[in-house]
């Protein structure tokens, strides 16, 4: 490898967290066509088979462990949140990707049920977050998928999305036999009428007993 892709690979692994591109190529004084080579040459060690990845999304780079190997990597560190995602939050997970900004209300009228839970949830793993407030009566949130999410998935771009159908298969197949033996309920958000969470407080929530 080339000096310039060694020390952008310190500057990754260092880091650990996803660092924008242009931060980068601003900070080590390079061009853009010196960025472009050093990163190619990285990109071409770290992924196949190799146990870390690089990757690019929304414009930053980030090193990660290859999703071939999940399993072990799970069975010795246990980091993995997958186990937490029912089919009812993936399919409202996948519902986001492909629908916003989209509103608590809008995801229910497409699944035909309480998404309360769901959506707490998916924000608490980190796959989707509040984004803005819909120009309409009562000022609903809106929601959209994070970078964790994109990381996850790999995918690079909101934009690289495969077919709906196809990505939620992906998705369920991530979860097969992580939550075996668990029987999925979709369970009210609250059971109390004061506990609300601090994303939905100022909104308008019905408790169903």
């Amino acid at each position: 490898m080339s000096q310039l892709s060694k020390i952008i690979e310190s500057i990754l692994f260092v880091s650990g967290k996803p660092v924008e591109e242009s931060f980068i190529r601003e900070k080590l004084e390079i061009t853009g066509k010196q960025y472009s080579e050093a990163l190619d040459e990285l990109m071409k060690q770290y992924s196949g088979e190799s146990g870390i990845h690089l990757l690019r999304f929304n414009k930053k780079v980030q090193f990660a462990s290859n999703p071939d190997y999940v399993k072990q990597v799970e069975a010795v560190l246990n980091p993995i949140k997958e186990r937490e995602l029912t089919n009812a939050m993936l399919e409202t997970l996948a519902i986001v990707a492909y629908k916003q900004p989209i509103t608590r209300i809008e995801i229910e009228e497409i699944r035909a049920v309480d998404c309360t839970y769901a959506v707490q949830n998916l924000m608490r793993l980190g796959m989707i977050e509040v984004v803005g407030r819909k120009d309409t009566i009562g000022k609903p949130l809106l929601f959209g998928t994070t970078d964790d999410f994109l990381k996850r998935f790999s995918i690079s771009e909101v934009t690289d999305l495969p077919d709906y159908d196809v990505f939620l298969e992906k998705l369920k197949e991530i979860s097969d036999g992580l939550a075996a033996g668990v029987t999925e309920v979709e369970k009210p958000m609250f059971d109390q009428v004061n506990e609300v969470p601090d994303f939905l407080v100022g909104e308008k929530v019905e408790v169903i007993e």
